[in-house]
């Protein structure tokens, strides 16, 4: 009869582990988790690294030379920084469509590296607040 409690026990133990794989997978293949997988596999190691231990990331335009500051988010989350990083203008521009956060900010990724001033003519701008800097920081 203890044979019986063993094997119960084995299998359900074997299930338990099962399930918990399944929602480890289920958990890493939410749109979300996809969309911040494909920026981080996009990004540069310095801006990987940055990225993870800030939560945004620093790009370079390609027309002008000046450093943008992409925060996790999909609007008002990018900032132009001023020679010694401190935010300068903010803008907002997203891709059309309902898109995840980690696809908007490798969408202003490539947009401010690869074609700065046509991205910039179609955001909007606005100043920042000092408040809120101190938030996102």
């Amino acid at each position: 009869m203890s044979l019986f409690r063993r094997a119960a026990t084995t299998e359900r133990s074997r299930f338990d582990c099962l399930r918990a794989l399944y929602r480890k997978f289920r958990a890493e293949n939410t749109r979300e988790a996809r969309g911040l997988r494909l920026l981080r596999d996009w990004l540069s190691p310095a801006q990987r690294a940055q990225f993870e231990a800030k939560g945004y990331f620093d790009v370079i335009g390609s027309d002008s030379g000046r450093k943008y500051r992409i925060y996790e988010g999909t609007m008002t989350n990018v900032y132009e920084l001023d020679e010694i990083g401190r935010p300068r203008m903010g803008w907002c521009f997203v891709p059309s469509g309902y898109l995840v956060a980690g696809d908007v900010m490798l969408a202003q990724k490539i947009a401010l590296e690869t074609a700065e001033s046509a991205s910039l003519a179609v955001a909007n701008r606005f100043l920042p607040k000092a408040a809120q800097f101190r938030v996102l920081r």
